[in-house]
């Protein structure tokens, strides 16, 4: 028995469900990005599973979903790196990176 679709939605399912947790319980900021990079990490997985498993293979279909993770790849990175940036800047301003003390937008 070998792996099926079934165990990378199961895997990306639990990766999404862990990065969501991570996204919204922790009050670290860098914590938050981490959670975020978990939950575009499942969808990659969820995306490669797909584009494997994918019964119908017409000639431009064969690499759809690793083309698409390398898009998401992509955008993850640039994400990353503006996010840590200004997490960063708000560090050298206020001395913490708790999500609960950014206030910076509110009036």
């Amino acid at each position: 028995m070998g792996l099926t679709l079934y165990h990378f939605l199961i895997l990306g399912a639990v990766l999404f469900c862990i990065g969501l947790y991570g996204a919204i319980a922790k009050r670290n900021a860098v914590a938050v990005l981490m959670g975020i990079e978990i939950m575009l990490n499942a969808v990659n997985i969820t995306l490669v599973g797909f584009s494997f498993f994918n019964t119908v293979r017409p000639y431009a279909m064969y690499l759809t979903g690793q083309i698409f993770a390398i898009f998401i790849i992509t955008v993850a990175a640039a994400e990353a790196a503006v996010a840590l940036a200004m997490i960063i800047a708000i560090y050298r301003k206020r001395d913490t990176v708790d999500v609960g003390e950014i206030d910076m937008m509110k009036w």
